[in-house]
């Protein structure tokens, strides 16, 4: 969507062709709760295909969007800096209830509901006196609901794996548009130690809004390893500590990068669909708590652009009222190869 609306913006002639580096990543990242809890439940499986772009051209066609949000906004401004894209092909994210083996989900639980969707992100990094700071700018759109193909996800793969059915997909959320539009800052203090090895800090401050989503974001992560410099942790499914595929190989030293890293995120949580219900209509729904917050670590590697592979475990707080169990504990992998 974000791509047609782009393309039908300007006609694209033969030198704008060259105004984005035609080498990328493809990033494909699989969170599921089998990785770090077993519970099947809350927010229980997601997946995702993006594309990072290489470096955008100054002044090329496709340098035209961060121009006119720098010229509009205050944001992506600075000289030094290094502009992509990333791509969300496609995304699709599902959430249950505890129970699963009922036909009538309980109303004081959460309810079933699927998130399919599509995007794009405008990323820059810029070179300040003590530190980098990354920006993201992001636009998700998709469909909630039966249309979301949650029930097919869930039940097919488990009938494939031979494990139980979930018997209340007919009661959930309902088709419903949706989208949501991000923006988030980042910047990255870096404490060189012994020979490649560093330590750094991220900070980072966001919002976002839309019918799907609605919050303010506040949060940081401490990663230790070599070759750092080259991005900004793993990428990741929102809503969490964010992530995003932005790699630099430039900014390698040798080719081996490897980190450990651990951080957290709260959210001041305005709208949430999957727990709020349909924005238009009625739906299941429970009483969400405003305030979340995600605790992560994991590890990372890669061998200078061409393959990375990154693994986080990621425990997120209640989420709303009568929320029984654990809190929610999920794993995610991501695979990165250079195209």
């Amino acid at each position: 969507m974000l791509g047609i609306i782009i393309l039908s913006a300007h006609p694209v002639r033969a030198d704008d062709a060259a105004s984005v580096d035609t080498s990328g990543r493809v990033i494909i990242t699989e969170e599921n709760d089998y990785f770090g809890s077993h519970d099947d439940k809350d927010y229980t499986q997601g997946a995702r295909l993006s594309y990072l772009s290489g470096p955008v051209t100054p002044n090329g066609w496709w340098d035209g969007p961060f121009s006119f949000l720098s010229d509009n906004l205050p944001i992506f401004d600075g000289s030094d800096r290094k502009r992509k894209y990333e791509w969300t092909v496609v995304g699709q994210s599902l959430f249950t209830p505890t129970d699963l083996s009922r036909t009538n989900p309980s109303p004081h639980d959460r309810p079933y509901a699927g998130w399919l969707y599509t995007g794009g992100s405008l990323l820059q990094e810029s070179k300040h006196d003590s530190h980098y700071t990354l920006e993201n700018a992001e636009l998700l759109a998709g469909v909630v609901g039966p249309a979301a193909f949650g029930n097919v996800t869930q039940n097919d793969f488990h009938q494939f794996i031979g494990d139980s059915q979930s018997l209340g997909w007919t009661d959930q959320i309902r088709n419903e548009p949706g989208f949501v539009a991000s923006y988030e800052r980042k910047w990255r203090f870096e404490q060189p130690l012994v020979g490649n090895l560093a330590v750094d800090a991220i900070p980072e401050l966001g919002a976002s809004a839309g019918n799907i989503f609605t919050y303010g974001e506040a949060g940081g992560m401490v990663r230790f390893g070599q070759n750092l410099a080259a991005d900004y942790g793993a990428d990741r499914i929102r809503p969490s500590l964010s992530g995003t595929g932005w790699f630099d190989p430039d900014k390698l030293n040798g080719n081996l990068g490897w980190y450990l890293f651990f951080g957290t995120q709260g959210r001041a949580v305005a709208h949430n669909i999957f727990l709020d219900g349909n924005s238009f209509e009625s739906s299941p729904s429970v009483d969400k708590r405003l305030f979340v917050e995600d605790f992560l670590a994991g590890a990372s590697v890669f061998w200078s652009s061409s393959v990375r592979v990154d693994f986080t475990i990621t425990e997120r707080t209640k989420e709303f009222y009568g929320q029984e169990g654990a809190p929610n504990r999920f794993g995610g992998i991501n695979f990165v190869v250079e195209m």
